[in-house]
């Protein structure tokens, strides 16, 4: 599930200032259990748009915004969509994307992307991975101190935590003791000893 967050109503409006005669998409996956792009949120956003002057020409919510086969299928799903002038995806950045490669007017997003994360028992959860294409997750007992470590480390705790909580992000626990615990339970600890490499950060 990708992790996102809406943007403030204020910054959609300064994105948009030069554009009407919009259409909105949202997404009916990861958005819509977030609350930051399914029905609801579309339907206040064209409320919000019209309000504050701009045209919404219509809007659609096809099942995931990152997985739209061709603009003949957002046609099928609202034939307004031939009017508009631009796009505003309720959506992640990889949906913003691929909903421009399909279309040939401005598209937007009214979200930030945060993260890669998951659901549990009903509850959400964030910064599960950061996509660093090296995925050895498997020997943290299934938890990424690359993603949940705001220093990034490897091989164990900075010595810092307070209480079993993050120095850095203080009403987090530190993710060197979950992993500790969870390699403790599974009877792994052993993984504790091996020495990885830093990750490297380079721009591609």
């Amino acid at each position: 599930m990708i992790i996102t967050s809406v943007k403030p109503f204020e910054e959609i409006l300064a994105i948009l200032e030069d554009e009407d005669d919009i259409f909105i998409i949202g997404c009916n996956v990861c958005a819509e259990k977030l609350r930051t792009g399914g029905e609801p949120e579309v339907l206040e956003m064209c409320r919000r748009l019209e309000e504050s002057g701009k045209h919404v020409v219509g809007w659609t919510l096809p099942t995931a915004a990152c997985s739209i086969r061709s603009f003949e299928s957002l046609v099928e799903k609202n034939e307004e969509i031939n009017k508009a002038r631009c796009i505003l995806v309720m959506g992640c950045g990889s949906g913003v994307s691929t909903v421009a490669i399909v279309t040939e007017v401005p598209v937007y997003g009214s979200n930030n992307t945060l993260s890669l994360g998951g659901a549990s028992g009903g509850e959400l959860i964030s910064n599960q991975c950061i996509m660093c294409g090296n995925c050895n997750v498997g020997e943290f007992g299934g938890l990424c101190p690359k993603a949940q470590c705001p220093k990034g480390l490897l091989n164990g705790p900075c010595g810092g935590a307070v209480d079993g909580m993050c120095e850095v992000n203080k009403e987090n626990e530190c993710i060197w003791n979950l992993i500790y615990e969870r390699l403790k339970k599974i009877k792994r600890l052993d993984l504790l000893y091996v020495v990885h490499a830093p990750q490297e950060h380079c721009l591609k």
